[in-house]
């Protein structure tokens, strides 16, 4: 049989897309067993329960925060809350305009201020509340330290802040910020780290077996554009009693940690994860009314956690 053959139909033109944004280098997760670990407890958790939840934030409007009703349920008296100042032309981590979700105010504006009567923490003495990142690594387990010091030189790291205080009850808290160069970055260190799962992966020094996620934290107490997650260490405790938790926001992880002798109260670390969640994210909005300072605000109404007798609220 013959015949001509049919002619290759023409090759289309390439297209040449242009390079993808910065996104930090993938890493081997470390975590292995104790990642499977995580999943067991998460099952064991949610299928117990059906109530376990991680408090990813999708949601602006928030006007209360269950648990911090009341006047005598034990929170802390805070100084008013400002909204940090932006460097002229500069966005917020969120806005359209900020791919990087970076925080562009002044690092020494972001740690949370002590509440009333509380003694500063002589280790955070750093000027602008800027401390070495071996401070911070000193809330883990030494054998974590050094991989998570690799990470951090190797990861777009730009400047670890803190501050910490003990209240006249003996509770202490120490509040450390994380800042790199992109939330990408952030993204990552927590990812391989933290995680954010049912169970702390990551123990912080003290907890003596086990924390879990904390269900009693005031589940609509949210900011958009953040990841919360507060753990609890489980019974039996030692000596001290250890809450911390994480706040994953744009370019910045936050650690929480609160600890006393005895019994650490669940109302003041809720509150202190509230407020530093608040400075870190979406829920300052620009006064359309008057000029200075603005309180902090949960979208159309104010937030108020609760008076305490004399004093101004946190």
């Amino acid at each position: 049989m013959t015949g001509h053959q049919s002619a290759a139909p023409p090759v289309p033109a390439q297209v040449i897309s242009p390079p993808p944004p910065e996104q930090p280098p993938a890493r081997p997760s470390r975590r292995g067993l104790r990642a499977v670990l995580r999943w067991t407890v998460a099952v064991l958790v949610f299928g117990v329960s059906g109530a376990g939840v991680a408090y990813g934030v999708t949601e602006k409007t928030r006007t209360g925060v269950p648990g911090l009703r009341t006047e005598d349920d034990g929170p802390w008296v805070c100084p008013k809350l400002a909204k940090p100042v932006l460097p002229a032309g500069a966005g917020r981590p969120f806005d359209e305009g900020n791919p990087g979700e970076k925080h562009y105010a002044d690092p020494a504006a972001l740690p949370l201020p002590a509440p009333a009567r509380a003694k500063p923490d002589p280790a955070f003495k750093g000027a602008g509340h800027r401390v070495p990142a071996a401070l911070y690594l000193k809330e883990y387990a030494e054998e974590e330290r050094a991989g998570m010091a690799q990470d951090l030189a190797d990861g777009g790291l730009l400047d670890v802040t803190a501050r910490g205080w003990t209240v006249p009850d003996s509770t202490s808290s120490r509040i450390y910020l994380v800042r790199f160069r992109s939330g990408a970055f952030a993204e990552a260190f927590f990812s391989d780290h933290m995680g954010g799962g049912a169970d702390a992966g990551l123990l912080v020094n003290g907890v003596e077996d086990a924390a879990l996620l904390d269900e009693s934290h005031p589940s609509d107490a949210m900011v958009a554009s953040t990841e919360v997650y507060v753990y609890d260490e489980t019974a039996p405790r030692g000596p001290v009693h250890v809450r911390h938790g994480y706040i994953r926001a744009g370019d910045t992880v936050a650690l929480i940690v609160q600890s006393r002798k005895g019994t650490a109260a669940a109302v003041p670390f809720h509150q202190t994860v509230v407020l530093r969640n608040q400075l870190l994210g979406r829920a300052v909005e620009p006064s359309q009314t008057r000029p200075g300072p603005r309180r902090l605000s949960w979208g159309p109404a104010p937030y108020r956690p609760p008076l305490v007798q004399g004093a101004p609220p946190c």
